[in-house]
């Protein structure tokens, strides 16, 4: 993965990446406090995906080439099998694409 190879080639510099807590999030921006304050932040995701992560969420931030990008948020716990995906709302609202092809939204099973 690109990502690790970048990592792992710039490990001696300490301003490849970092964590921090996200202090506002906006059209596609966030501002991060990690041992700096970031601000205007890309957020980078699949393409397809968008999404503005909540106050208080743990970001991962990566410098590549001198621009900070917010890579996303660590994710709490959610039991999973290998392979299935799960997409989930601030208030509640979830998708999950199980492994048996079945789906469940926001609890309930489609698919059987």
């Amino acid at each position: 993965m690109w990502l690790v190879d970048y990592m792992t080639k710039n490990k001696g510099n300490n301003k490849v990446g970092s964590c921090g807590s996200v202090t506002s999030s906006s059209n596609g921006n966030v501002a991060v406090s990690a041992s700096l304050e970031h601000r205007n932040v890309p957020i980078v995701a699949p393409y397809g995906v968008m999404y503005n992560p909540p106050e208080n969420s743990k970001s991962v931030i990566l410098d590549v080439a001198g621009t900070y990008m917010c890579l996303g948020v660590v994710s709490p716990f959610f039991e999973l099998e290998p392979g299935e995906l799960k997409l989930e709302s601030k208030g509640g609202a979830s998708i999950v694409l199980k492994n048996d092809g079945t789906v469940l939204i926001n609890g309930k099973v489609y698919g059987e």
